[in-house]
């Protein structure tokens, strides 16, 4: 037994980043507790990665996989942002998702307030979900990967706590009434999420909001410890902790580029036509292809499935094959008229 939790320590250490962490952790709460909380933080960082890829779903910038990766994390972009703050955000909604369901182990509702006069006419009660042990274990585990001293590390940071705080600013109140006949003369009130996709629109907007933040390179370029953490200081000092930050403008999301994990917009779907789309969607072909250089192409695709379908006693499922004709609009390269192919209309990194 000894040697099968040595092993699975060691396992454990490999598979998460600050690992000095990690195992003290597993030494204090125990091996069910702490493969219990990893279960939710893995579940929340691939919410957060599944909502970020719907957010760009229609963005020259699309979430990508290598978004995701060493190499896309690297750069301090207002991208990496979104990435940190929404990554950070998935794992805190899911581990305040799961305390509230029971699923884990020494947590539960948040009752702090019960019985506390919440406003005019209600009073805190119920059930609330415990945000703070979400906000808490998430900050644990998400800010363990940053051990550097430097102002990247101090973004990433800043930004993880942006996207707890935005999982925070969008949570309900939830009241039930009370009183004769219903008369509602009193309300019960509680806390409760919102859902992941509020917190990915609410993180949307500060994205397109992001401050690129200044720092004194000449300061950061002495070398002394102590001057680059005043630089981080003094450039940290104007930014609300809600706000996303970014230290680098974002590259050309129009162009390939596979040696930073950029495959530019060429032969990305666009949307042309359709009921309830938003704004944004329908402009999609002017954003991904035309201010691109490149123009839009309709591709059919004869799809043939079963249909139809009738049961004859005893006992087979006759079908017939039906074929259906799928449109999708694509962006192409333009005809070299120019010798290269494009004619860019180039509008942002959008």
């Amino acid at each position: 037994m000894v040697h099968l939790l040595f092993w699975l320590l060691t396992l454990l250490c490999k598979m998460c980043p600050g690992h000095a962490w990690v195992a003290s952790n597993f030494l204090m709460t125990g091996p069910k507790t702490y493969l219990t909380y990893s279960r939710s933080v893995q579940e929340g960082a691939m919410s957060g990665i599944e909502e970020c890829r719907h957010q760009f779903a229609w963005d020259r910038w699309n979430c990508p996989e290598s978004a995701t990766q060493f190499k896309g994390l690297r750069r301090a972009t207002r991208e990496t942002s979104f990435v940190h703050a929404i990554s950070a955000a998935g794992v805190m909604y899911t581990l305040t998702r799961n305390c509230s369901l029971g699923d884990l182990e020494n947590c539960g509702c948040d009752v702090s307030k019960n019985g506390k006069i919440g406003g005019s006419g209600w009073l805190w009660g119920g059930c609330s979900d415990n945000v703070d042990f979400g906000e808490r274990i998430s900050k644990q585990y998400v800010d363990a990967q940053e051990t550097g001293q430097d102002s990247r590390a101090a973004v990433n940071l800043h930004n993880n706590a942006a996207g707890r705080l935005a999982v925070k600013a969008t949570t309900r109140r939830i009241c039930r009434c009370h009183g004769m006949s219903e008369s509602c003369s009193v309300q019960t009130c509680w806390t409760q999420l919102s859902d992941l996709r509020d917190i990915g629109n609410y993180l949307k907007l500060k994205h397109s909001q992001a401050q690129k933040l200044d720092i004194n390179k000449k300061r950061m370029r002495a070398g002394n410890s102590a001057d680059n953490r005043g630089a981080i200081v003094d450039a940290f000092g104007s930014v609300a902790q809600t706000e996303l930050i970014y230290l680098e403008d974002s590259p050309d999301y129009c162009r390939r580029n596979t040696s930073v994990g950029l495959y530019g917009t060429e032969g990305r779907e666009c949307l042309q036509h359709g009921e309830g789309l938003t704004q944004w969607e329908r402009r999609s072909c002017r954003r991904l292809c035309h201010e691109c250089g490149l123009k839009v192409e309709e591709r059919r695709t004869e799809v043939v499935s079963s249909c139809n379908c009738k049961f004859q006693w005893c006992c087979t499922v006759n079908c017939e094959d039906c074929s259906q004709v799928i449109v999708k609009h694509v962006c192409a390269r333009r005809e070299a008229a120019d010798g290269h192919g494009y004619r860019r209309r180039y509008r942002g990194p959008m």
